[in-house]
């Protein structure tokens, strides 16, 4: 590191916070890569007399700087809380779990007894599980009380190593006589689905004495949820239950409720987002009538709850006295609806708990509503039947691939080979396959813009849909389609004439977030959609202008979503950072 360089970082640490056994590096965008550029860290470190808090965030902090921060805290046994957010920016992956091993091992190595640990927004995966496993599963994890994940791309393999990893640390604490007691978990936007969520609900089960547990957007559908909502029932002490942005269900929502009848201490109730339906809501109403007599924040937002369901909601607030925040938004009240909401309210002397409404969907017929939710209830039926299929189909693939194997060895036995029948762009449009896209060669996504009149909008629409609906993770797809898609929009929006509004429109139409007076079948999936969107709101040419409208629809909770949970997640963080 240059002379004048480090004369900046010293003068940036001058002003380092210290206080209270807090010394903070927060924000100071400092680049430590090597040891050199560590130094006035390491100093402050070695130099500070009872260490308690060490805040990093907002820096970024590579393998052999890491190695010697870790080297000044193996001296540091007052250490409490580490305050490790977003301390890895433009780290490779690779580099992550290595300072993270390095770290975790010098405080078990110093004896601290940590109380906090925030590892949020640091992108590493589940492998970076594997770079702290070691600390949790130590000594010096034994009085954790806090444990902060939020946006940390787990997935569910993340997950199910954490939830081992605090098993094991409560099974080692309590033979020590001082089972691990933790309060506060938070792990919020991290894909954990149904088995992440499953596998952490087997440890919070074991745990206990859980106080708060914030898991938003994590793609959890009502198994997840119902394994959650048994294993809070065993933690009496819960004070705030976050899972907005899930899918209950009407399944979720019940076995929800069915615990909240049971616990006694709870405050915050964030179920927004999540789908609870009318049926749900009836049941959160009742179990909130029954007790929660500490309530004070009540949020079903945009959960497809109808006007009966909704006013329900109300009426069980009625003793709770607590109450300073009730969230209704985007449900299907209506305006009459929305009006005896707020009458009730009222009634009660508690018009000023209710959030605003603007965003109410207007009211659904009663009998249409319970006959979509009946259909609903029988597709989420005939999905979980699919699933079981699937794994039955899973478990017999051995013997079906050996079945394969020796009927493709017959097939590279005949003396003539089978060629492909040629593929032009009509083709594939009419009968769209990933095959198909490969075979149209490395011009596929100039062809496919030449032919393409992207004068008119809903010609646009339906050929960006037809090229997406062949995504795949596998290299060679993803790139035709991003490059077919890049060409195609490219072309259209680099138009004076196209209509960008309009095109947005019939998209949303399409994919099934935005209702129209005709008749438009949506497509049946939209994870490919989301992931090539995902791709283009990136790029030069998408108007940025056009990016709080998708975010607007994806944001909204659609049975749609289910399915490509881990997509939408992606485009909505995306868009976020635009």
């Amino acid at each position: 590191m240059a002379s004048e360089d480090i004369t900046k970082l010293a003068e940036s640490l001058a002003k380092t916070k210290v206080g209270d056994g807090q010394l903070s590096f927060k924000g100071k965008s400092l680049k430590l890569n090597t040891a050199e550029d560590a130094e006035e860290v390491i100093k402050q470190i070695e130099e500070f007399d009872g260490l308690e808090t060490l805040c990093l965030e907002g820096n970024t902090v590579g393998v052999e700087a890491a190695k010697v921060i870790a080297k000044a805290l193996e001296k540091k046994s007052e250490l409490k809380r580490c305050h490790w957010s977003d301390m890895f920016t433009g780290r490779l992956r690779s580099e992550i779990p290595p300072a993270l091993i390095s770290l975790g091992e010098a405080l078990i190595t110093a004896g601290a007894q940590l109380m906090e640990l925030d590892l949020s927004d640091n992108a590493f995966g589940p492998d970076g599980v594997r770079g702290f496993e070691a600390l949790l599963k130590s000594s010096a994890c034994y009085t954790l009380q806090e444990l902060k994940l939020n946006n940390c791309g787990l997935g569910i393999g993340g997950g199910k190593i954490l939830a081992a990893a605090l098993k094991e640390c409560h099974r080692k604490s309590s033979a020590q006589g001082k089972p691990l007691a933790l309060k506060v978990f938070v792990a919020g936007r991290n894909r954990l689905e149904n088995d992440g969520a499953t596998a952490l609900a087997e440890a919070f089960g074991i745990i206990g004495t859980l106080e708060e547990v914030h898991m938003p957007q994590n793609g959890i559908n009502h198994p997840g949820i119902t394994a959650l909502a048994q294993a809070f029932a065993i933690n009496p002490l819960l004070k705030v239950i976050n899972l907005n942005d899930n899918t209950f269900t009407e399944k979720g929502a019940v076995a929800m409720a069915e615990t909240l009848k049971t616990l006694r201490q709870v405050e915050v109730i964030n179920f927004g987002d999540c789908l609870v339906r009318s049926k749900g809501a009836v049941a959160i109403a009742d179990a909130v009538k029954e007790g929660l007599h500490k309530l004070k924040e009540l949020n079903l937002a945009f959960g497809e709850i109808q006007r009966d369901a909704a006013l329900t909601v109300a009426e069980a607030l009625e003793d709770k006295r607590e109450l300073e925040k009730l969230d209704l938004n985007g449900n299907t009240l209506g305006s009459e609806g929305c009006e005896q909401l707020r009458e009730i309210l009222e009634s009660f002397n508690m018009a000023a708990v209710l959030g605003p409404l603007s965003d109410d969907e207007g009211e659904e017929n009663e009998e249409e509503g319970e006959e979509n939710e009946d259909e609903e209830e029988e597709e989420e039926e005939e999905e979980e039947e699919e699933e079981e299929q699937q794994q039955q189909l899973h478990e017999r693939g051995q013997g079906e691939q050996e079945l394969l194997t020796r009927a493709n060895i017959i097939d590279s036995q005949s003396s003539t080979p089978v060629p492909s029948p040629p593929v032009d762009v009509a083709t594939f449009l009419a009968f769209p396959s990933p095959e198909k896209l490969l075979r149209l060669g490395p011009r596929c996504s100039v062809l496919i813009a030449q032919e393409t009149d992207t004068s008119d909008v809903e010609k646009v629409v339906t050929t960006l849909l037809r090229i997406s609906s062949v995504f795949k993770d596998e290299a060679p797809v993803k790139t035709a389609v991003h490059e077919t898609a890049d060409a195609l929009m490219r072309k259209a929006f680099g138009s004076a004439t196209f209509n960008s509004d309009a095109f947005v429109t019939g998209l949303l139409i399409h994919m099934g977030l935005l209702k129209s007076e005709d008749k438009i079948k949506a497509v049946p999936s939209l994870y490919g959609i989301l992931m090539t969107l995902n791709h283009m709101v990136q790029q030069d040419y998408f108007p940025k202008a056009l990016a709080p409208v998708l975010s607007a629809f994806v944001t909204k909770p659609n049975r749609a979503f289910e399915s490509c949970s881990f997509a939408r997640h992606m485009l909505l963080q995306t868009l976020h950072q635009l």
